[in-house]
């Protein structure tokens, strides 16, 4: 029967890759999992506070559905949060969603039309390509400075055709860790106005950031088409939970995409309103567990950077948030930057993914692996992966 050529443009590798190592753990071998960025799976909780919020919503019987545009009081919430980063929001510029991923479908099949292109930092999070590629749109990919943190301008200007619609940034980035600063946040917002661009911005890990400040498009957005995601998942640790929210610069470039992406928020009801009470205790409560939380990432990145720094035949830049590293192979005996994330899996039990999952032009040639694991695991690890690129 006929499938979608829409559909079969959408590829995930951090989850695709987990079928063959399915495989590998029916051959008897262990496999060490480095390949979700699930700060839950590894033992980070949500504070009790929070667990609580979502079982008293449920036991007070919030259980009905919520307003499709997401709970009043949570939106409140958001939009103080984000103001603190520079904006200037209202609850009504906030759309809570099922996770960022919901976000940016909605924001994608909002703004992109058949043969449309979106810029994309290479390397990017892999739904960012697929749902361009689900809605028509053509993802291309931009260069970006792993060791400095910063984006190429010059190569994102030489690619703006007009068929572009909009830029998008990871900041923190994901998979590489890369955190842009102010000034590359400016100039890239002066590039989209100049070319009446939206901006896309996500900010997932805004809070897990190891080494500067974190600053946020919100700073500089000014008058802009800004749009940031965000979510609970990472920072909240609340992935499971699946709740994140767009929010829209009160900006009259936006007008058009204010009137009308709410519609695609009622076609699909609500998010789960247990779930929304839970975001709000999150963040109104005690705050002291991300700090500790960070801390506690940042001597595991500092650990699996210095291990991979010194193995042959890798170079590691340090990742300056998030909980990801993307080393480069610099010396592949297996050709390609798959063929040698599936060894290493086959013969080491160690599941990374393949950095050209995370796009073929600036992906290639790396794998990207989650710090997230203690370090006895990750020590572990480390061990196998020396192993393997010292045969």
């Amino acid at each position: 029967m006929k499938v979608s050529k829409k559909v079969i443009g959408v590829e995930y590798a951090i989850r695709d890759i987990v079928l063959a190592a399915k495989k590998v753990e029916q051959k008897g071998i262990r496999v060490d999992y480095l390949n979700i960025g699930d700060p839950v799976q590894f033992g980070f909780q949500p504070p009790d506070n929070v667990k609580q919020a979502l079982i008293d919503a449920v036991n007070n019987g919030n259980n009905f559905y919520s307003t499709s545009e997401g709970l009043f009081e949570l939106r409140k919430a958001v939009a103080r949060k984000e103001n603190a980063k520079g904006l200037s929001l209202e609850p009504d510029d906030i759309l809570i969603t099922n996770g960022v991923s919901e976000g940016l479908d909605m924001v994608i099949s909002s703004i992109v039309e058949e043969g449309d292109e979106v810029l994309l930092p290479g390397p990017y999070y892999p739904p960012y390509a697929s749902y361009v590629r689900l809605h028509g749109g053509i993802p291309v990919e931009f260069a970006v400075d792993l060791e400095n943190s910063a984006p190429y301008i010059d190569d994102i200007k030489s690619k703006i055709t007009p068929k572009t619609v909009a830029i998008c940034l990871i900041s923190p980035n994901n998979p590489t860790g890369v955190v842009f600063n102010e000034k590359s946040l400016r100039e890239l917002v002066d590039i989209a106005d100049q070319h009446d661009l939206y901006i896309i911005c996500d900010e997932i890990y805004d809070q897990i950031v190891f080494d500067d400040k974190f600053v946020g498009i919100g700073k500089i957005a000014g008058d802009s088409a800004v749009i940031i995601l965000n979510g609970f998942s990472k920072v909240h640790l609340m992935s499971g939970w699946r709740i994140g929210y767009i929010a829209l610069n009160p900006s009259p470039k936006l007008d058009a995409l204010r009137e009308h992406l709410p519609k695609l928020a009622r076609v699909r009801i609500a998010a789960s309103l247990p779930v929304q009470y839970a975001a709000l205790e999150s963040l109104r409560g005690p705050q002291d567990y991300i700090a500790k939380f960070v801390s506690e990432i940042k001597k595991r990145r500092d650990f699996v950077v210095k291990r991979l720094d010194e193995m042959p035949g890798l170079s590691c830049p340090t990742p300056k948030g998030a909980f990801y590293a993307f080393p480069k192979i610099t010396d592949n005996r297996f050709g390609t930057d798959k063929e040698f994330v599936m060894k290493l899996l086959e013969t080491k039990g160690v599941l990374v993914v393949h950095g050209s999952g995370f796009g073929s032009q600036y992906g290639s040639g790396h794998f990207r692996l989650v710090y997230l694991p203690d370090l006895g695991v990750l020590e572990s690890a480390m061990n196998k992966i020396q192993e393997f690129v010292s045969q």
